[in-house]
């Protein structure tokens, strides 16, 4: 027999007893297209989380924040199933604001002139009341700043300003409350670009010593990848995110385990289209790495691997 016909092609077969990690394994065997990519991006996932010195990292875009896959990223950090966050400031909207507020189900067709009329925010098909977002942050944000600021403290890092909102928001539905809690740092390099930053630039306008130190996180990133004897990572979209994860993982000739989720294309050049075997070239990604790109949203793909995996480790 040929050496590329090593492996048949299974059907798919589900019942009402079928568990997800039952399922994923059939996509798995099946073979066929993205199916087949979310059974390997499943075994990566497991083996990278029984390897006990394993440096394990989760990086994520803000919009998935926004939906229901906010509580499989809870979830991931609350049982402990990595050990550093990368996102954007966006997550931090988000999540603050949906310890308060609302935010709701809507369509993707819709009149947004109608919307921006009566104070509605349309991210895809979910709909953000202003009083759930720009209005509730400020109201959260700014008494938090002012407590901080009085302790006399003038210089934060990023991971260190997120824990200390982590723990003061009491809300067991949110991410930065179960990273804290669990001493997972989560690094937000680009803190400026989001509803949070533009607090911490207003805040900034009466107190001009206030100061967001981006090189201790760096420093704090760097102390964890020079000592790690491997490192994963499971990369949801692309952006500041995925690139922060993969470049500082190249000082140490890169990540041994890498599950990528992606809807973007690689025709354009762009960083969210590049498949994570092109990280390869730069030594981001080691050559001998478990990986995997999976074409798809994550609102869809995320609960299947999480599903998956559950029950593995």
């Amino acid at each position: 027999m040929s050496e590329f016909l090593g492996h048949r092609v299974e059907d798919i077969s589900l019942s009402r007893e079928t568990k997800i990690d039952e399922m994923v394994l059939q996509m798995l065997n099946s073979g066929g297209f993205s199916a087949k990519k979310v059974g390997v991006a499943a075994n990566v996932l497991a083996n990278m989380q029984k390897e006990e010195e394993c440096l394990r990292f989760l990086s994520f875009p803000a919009c998935i924040v926004a939906t229901g896959a906010r509580g499989i990223i809870k979830d991931l950090l609350k049982k402990k199933m990595f050990d550093c966050v990368i996102t954007t400031c966006g997550t931090l909207d988000h999540d603050i604001a949906r310890t308060k507020k609302d935010y709701y189900h809507g369509e993707f067709n819709v009149d947004d002139i109608s919307l921006h009329k009566q104070g509605i925010n349309r991210l895809g098909n979910i709909f953000i009341p202003n009083e759930s977002y720009g209005v509730v942050l400020e109201e959260l944000v700014q008494p938090i700043l002012k407590e901080l600021w009085d302790t006399d403290r003038k210089k934060w890092a990023t991971s260190e300003l997120i824990a200390e909102f982590g723990r003061r928001l009491d809300d067991e539905n949110s991410i930065i409350y179960w990273a804290q809690k669990n001493d997972i740092p989560v690094f937000v390099p680009g803190i400026t670009d989001g509803a949070f930053g533009s607090q911490l630039w207003m805040f900034y306008q009466n107190q001009r010593d206030f100061t967001i130190d981006v090189f201790s996180d760096e420093q704090r990133i760097s102390d964890m990848v020079f000592i790690a004897k491997k490192t994963g990572g499971l990369l949801i979209g692309g952006g500041i995110s995925k690139h922060h994860t993969i470049w500082w993982n190249q000082f140490r000739d890169g990540l041994d385990y890498v599950v990528y989720i992606t809807t973007a294309q690689e025709y354009d050049g762009s960083l969210s289209g590049a498949k994570i075997n092109e990280a390869i070239s730069w030594g981001k990604v080691r050559e001998d790495a478990k990986h995997v790109t999976v074409e798809g949203d994550a609102t869809v793909i995320l609960p299947l691997l999480y599903g998956a995996i559950l029950n593995r480790v």
